[in-house]
């Protein structure tokens, strides 16, 4: 604002923008560049600003500035990052350049180097303290009717002794409301303390009423005031979306008061797929809208001088709910508000996949330092949520205790946009006119899987086809919509093992790659038209012969390089056609990936990368899914990475793997369908069920998973009620969802179509709706299954 003096703003932008400023040479001069830039956006976009508006308000550009204002001013990155906006908008600049400075100084977590947990405020939840000074805290729903006092008390004893800290109940009505005082009565009765949650939807009264007896609130911001929503597509000007505010504000305000009174917390739970239609007219169906969602929430609890209370930003979509926590963290760096957070991804499903999408999305946030309770929802019973829910706090407090990486160099991130996800641009591999086989099939432009083999395995070539995804047709096998793209053989086959040999060629002809350590090939090679993979430490700048039969390279890239050797990736020839990404043990994962990403964004390198994560220290399966999708999930989620290849280290190979080839391959074909990369399968989108769901969750999903499951980019959600039906299932193509009982509505995205199915019934109809809309393919029999129905049609 004009009355805000250079001379007092100096100092602070000198302090905000030191990361920027080049070192200083010869006699004090310094070379500007970048910080000149930065620090004139700055200031020119004070003068640009209207005056300081308070948090609580949407004042107009023109409203003149306050008594108050002239008197003070408090500057915060909230300030510059507005002086920044408008700058770049009044000047009409399409900067990406100036885009990119200037995100480098917008804060979303306390570290990207290295994982440190984000500082926050103690939030006391019954007897369990929720923050960042404390353990992080796991919690799951009941799956009951409240309003059965029995089966609800019964439920949330079985969750607290399997070891949850905190537990929800959905409280839709004044029936279930009455009930609640009875269950905490009981679960007191019997020694059972743990904090209970309401979770309300539609109904301010209920909430008033259950905050009498629960220790936490949880109130979703998009649909508290506004009533079920029918998707109607309004048009909001400031006055009429103020006023909206407006009463907001005096219906949320008594339970504000009566939280703060009794001593409740409370849980402004935004969604994506159930924002208001005053939220999506302003920011539409956006990371953006969720965060401005719950801010208006909170600003009417600070209002109130209420404090206890924590923030979620969940979503279906992993990508999303990244991206929504970590503007939300941001938006309190810039006001410096310190609120604990809530992570979920929500109607993950069941079984490996929901595991997975739950593992991506809230481990990439816990990777970052953010997150102080959790919960993994699935389409499962409640207390199978919580050994999955302590499993990854379990990581993330590991990763706290563990002192600064000494193993990876000190480095600085320049490139990587958290706000958006955007895939790295790379180059696959082309073919060459000498070529004798295709090797473009090396990696797949979605996202490519690579399986770790040994010779014993082709040595049983029709059980390795199977396991590789491998589609046989004639006894010999070709690559499906879900097959390993390329291998990696842990060693050259004795020569006199012809049937080894045989399965190798034949893999070859199904354009399935076949990379081995170069060491290995020059030892025991050649293997004619193979891939050889090469250290980078143990390559020279310039001409590189390749080893052994190979026709191309890969370097493998272990993160603690120095920037000399990292150089040589653009001076080697052949240049090679990937790199495969495996950081020394000890290390960070995430942090030395990001420091070599960062090294190749900054050459404008287009090689692509794959993850190589060897298996070995997880004790099963669900340990190595959640520690596989939190690790690569993290990475990911930011566009870092072409492929992953999952399997035994194949530079210490053991005589059996740590898990089955066939799991290893269905696993790493989900962290990428889970990434929105490559879609091999059905997406489904299932809630977790609750005391709301119109009938048997579990029952249902894994019927129609049967019948529809061959079906990749399609999306289907399965909804127990309205409360998650259209609105949370913003991501599907088709929607079952609960409409009453013995009932179900059945919608094409967010539009009903059919309405009142039986259940009996709803199945077929889903069935014949994808087929209406040309979605449709019925299911390809295996060879086995068309050689019995020919057996079957001679016999006849």
């Amino acid at each position: 604002p004009p009355h805000i003096r250079n001379q007092e703003i100096r100092p602070q932008l000198a302090k905000m923008y030191a990361p920027l400023a080049p070192p200083r040479r010869g006699y004090g001069r310094v070379k500007l560049r970048v910080a000149t830039v930065a620090i004139l956006a700055c200031v020119v976009g004070f003068a640009c600003m209207s005056p300081h508006q308070s948090s609580g308000s949407r004042l107009s550009a023109s409203a003149p500035a306050s008594a108050t204002a002239k008197k003070s001013f408090t500057f915060t990155r909230k300030h510059v990052a507005d002086c920044q906006r408008r700058l770049v908008a009044r000047a009409g600049l399409e900067g990406k350049e100036l885009d990119r400075q200037m995100q480098k100084i917008k804060k979303y977590c306390e570290n990207v180097e290295r994982t440190v947990r984000r500082p926050t405020s103690t939030v006391q939840i019954g007897k369990v303290p929720v923050g960042s000074e404390h353990p992080i805290a796991v919690q799951t729903m009941t799956t009951t009717n409240t309003h059965d006092v029995q089966a609800s008390v019964d439920q949330v004893m079985q969750v607290a002794d399997a070891g949850a800290d905190i537990v929800r109940l959905t409280v839709q009505g004044k029936k279930e409301a009455n009930a609640c005082m009875q269950i905490k009565d009981q679960l007191i009765q019997r020694g059972y303390e743990i904090p209970l949650v309401a979770d309300i939807h539609f109904a301010p009264a209920v909430a008033m009423q259950v905050a009498d007896a629960f220790d936490k609130i949880r109130i979703n911001p998009g649909n508290f005031y506004d009533g079920r929503k029918k998707f109607d597509e309004l048009i909001y000007d400031d006055k009429s979306y103020n006023e909206e505010l407006e009463a907001i504000e005096e219906v949320f305000t008594p339970l504000v008061d009566k939280c703060k009174r009794l001593g409740r917390a409370m849980r402004i739970g935004t969604n994506h797929g159930s924002l208001s239609a005053r939220t999506l007219c302003y920011y539409g169906d956006t990371p953006q809208g969720m965060v401005e969602s719950a801010m208006e929430f909170a600003r009417i609890c600070r209002k109130n001088d209420y404090h206890n209370f924590v923030f979620s930003m969940k979503a279906s979509n992993p990508l999303v709910m990244v991206q929504a926590y970590r503007l939300l963290a941001a938006t309190m760096y810039e006001e410096d508000w310190k609120y604990p957070l809530h992570l979920g991804v929500t109607e993950a499903g069941e079984g490996e996949d929901g595991r997975m999408k739950s593992a991506i999305g809230i481990g990439a946030l816990l990777n970052d330092g953010l997150g102080d309770t959790i919960r993994v929802s699935l389409t499962e019973d409640p207390h199978l949520e919580i050994k999955p829910c302590k499993t990854l706090a379990g990581i993330a407090e590991s990763r706290y205790a563990q002192s600064e990486d000494i193993l990876t160099p000190t480095w600085k991130e320049q490139f990587r946009d958290w706000q958006s996800y955007q895939r790295r641009e790379t180059d696959l591999p082309a073919q060459r006119e000498a070529d004798k086989i295709d090797f473009r099939g090396l990696l797949h432009r979605d996202g490519s899987v690579l399986s770790v083999v040994t010779p014993q395995m082709l040595s049983n070539p029709e059980a390795l086809y199977e396991k590789l995804g491998a589609k046989m047709v004639l006894g010999l096998p070709f690559k499906d919509i879900a097959t390993t793209d390329s291998i990696l053989l842990t060693s050259v086959p004795p020569k006199d093992d012809e049937v080894a040999w045989t399965a190798l060629k034949r893999l070859q002809d199904a354009n399935v790659g076949v990379i081995v350590r170069g060491e290995e090939l020059a030892k025991n090679g050649p293997i004619d038209n193979s891939v050889a993979a090469v250290s980078l430490r143990d390559l020279q700048s310039g001409e590189n012969s390749l080893p052994g039969g190979s026709e191309r390279m890969v370097v493998e890239v272990r993160g603690d390089e120095s920037e000399a050797d990292l150089e040589k990736l653009f001076t080697l020839h052949p240049q090679p056609e990937m790199i495969l990404l495996n950081p020394k043990q000890g290390s960070s994962r995430v942090h030395a990936s990001r420091r070599v990403f960062d090294f190749l964004e900054a050459k404008k390198s287009r090689i692509p990368v794959i993850h190589y994560y060897p298996t070995g220290s997880e004790a099963n399966k669900e340990s190595f899914i959640l520690t596989l999708g939190s690790d690569l999930g993290a990475l990911l989620v930011d566009g870092y990475g072409d492929g992953v290849a999952v399997g035994a280290d194949w530079n210490a190979p053991k005589d059996a793997q740590d898990f089955d080839l066939d799991f290893l391959r269905l696993t790493s074909f989900g962290i990428l369908q889970g990434c929105r990369m490559r879609s091999t399968k059905t997406e489904f989108v299932s809630c977790p069920s609750c005391g709301r769901t119109l009938f048997d969750l579990q029952e249902t999903t894994q019927a129609i998973a049967e019948r529809t499951g061959h079906l990749p980019g399609v999306a289907i959600a399965i909804m127990g009620c309205i409360v998650n039906g259209p609105g949370e299932m913003a991501d599907a193509d088709f929607g079952y969802v609960g409409g009453a009982p013995g009932k179900v509505d059945l919608y094409v995205g967010k539009e009903m179509v059919k309405k009142g199915i039986p259940n009996a019934e709803a199945c077929d109809a889903l069935i014949d709706l994808i087929k209406e809309h040309g979605r449709w393919v019925e299911p390809e029999e295996t060879e086995e299954g068309s050689e019995a129905n020919a057996a079957a049609a001679v016999a006849a």
